[in-house]
């Protein structure tokens, strides 16, 4: 396997406007490379450095020092539209005021492929039914975004970035605004695309749980640096979730191949899983 994306000590800081609480932050040098057809899970607190680590791939922000690639190109130099074509994301959730339907949204996808023209052909609306079918949507098509529930929403959004047809899918929190069924669909839906399609996907995600369970790594970020990557097994564990989380935690191995479950256990000796059930 070659890498898709590769971080070549990367940096990245700001600082708040005046009159601003935010902290100033700053990712320390990051190298990783992400191998075509993985899965990686980014974890860690708030703060730690999740959101820009999407921001930057999507080149919301560019590096402060060092280089990111996709593929064998410098992801700074690639033109807007072959860099949609290449990476979709799947943010945490759309603006409340988005005046479109499902379908409309879905083929929001396909101009990528084609921004010169004004009308989609044949094949844009194929793959647009195809993503809506694969996501559970397709009978919402004509539906107002904002006549959605959170669920249908996020569902909906994941079909546009599939329409796109990335190298590489970005998901942000996928499961946040989904009940167990929808969660345990969109979990399936990723293993799908990644072992059919061979699309690398990396997940940001606060749910430690799915992390494990999806992913082929997991990268633990604290405070804008690495504190391991690895396996689930590897990453998943008790002291160092301890000392990145500032919490009491119980991680469960299981037989030997299972992946780990991650517990917190509350002062009041109740225990929970890190999803919050």
């Amino acid at each position: 396997m070659s890498a898709l994306v590769e971080f070549r000590e990367v940096e990245f800081g700001y600082v708040a406007p005046p009159g601003r609480r935010a902290q100033p932050f700053r990712l320390a040098p990051l190298s990783l490379a992400v191998e075509a057809g993985e899965i990686l899970g980014v974890i860690g607190p708030n703060s730690a450095g999740k959101t820009t680590i999407i921001r930057l791939l999507t080149r919301v922000v560019r590096p402060t020092a060092g280089e990111i690639r996709l593929g064998d190109r410098p992801l700074g130099s690639l033109p807007a539209a072959l860099l949609a074509r290449e990476v979709a994301v799947v943010p945490q959730e759309l603006p409340q005021s988005f005046p479109f339907t499902v379908e409309q949204l879905v083929l929001m996808g396909r101009y990528p492929h084609d921004p010169g023209r004004y009308f989609e052909s044949a094949e844009d609306r194929t793959v647009a039914s195809a993503a809506m079918q694969a996501t559970g949507v397709l009978e919402l098509a004509a539906m107002r975004l904002d006549e959605l529930s959170g669920g249908e929403r996020q569902r909906a959004v994941l079909a546009r970035a599939l329409a796109q047809e990335p190298r590489l899918l970005v998901l942000d929190e996928p499961t946040a605004h989904l009940d167990l069924r929808y969660q345990a669909e969109v979990v399936g839906l990723l293993r799908r695309v990644n072992r059919e399609r061979q699309m690398t996907v990396i997940l940001v995600a606060h749910d430690l749980n799915l992390a494990a369970e999806v992913c082929d790594r997991l990268l633990l970020l604290s405070g804008g640096r690495v504190a391991r990557v690895g396996p689930p097994e590897h990453v998943l564990e008790e002291d160092l979730l301890r000392s990145v989380y500032g919490c009491e935690v119980i991680v469960d191995k299981g037989p030997l191949g299972a992946r780990p479950r991650v517990q917190v256990a509350w002062p009041d000796g109740a225990v929970k899983t890190m999803n919050g059930r």
